[in-house]
């Protein structure tokens, strides 16, 4: 293998990493609709997932 490929699969890493210590870090905090925008006023704040539908926009 080559630096590159190191340095690659280095990044790879770093990023499944941060984005495993985010949701971690989110759940322990209490947020169930990670990733929402509105995540901590989700009307389906105990339900198991969220598909998105009780963050409407205003507008509509």
């Amino acid at each position: 293998m080559t630096l590159g490929e190191y340095i690659a699969i280095a990044l790879i890493v770093l990023i499944i990493g941060g984005a495993v210590f985010y949701i971690i870090k989110a759940k322990k905090s209490g947020k169930k609709c990670i990733g929402c925008p509105d995540a901590c006023n989700c009307k389906n704040k105990g339900k198991k997932d969220c598909n998105g539908n009780c963050h409407q926009s205003k507008d509509n």
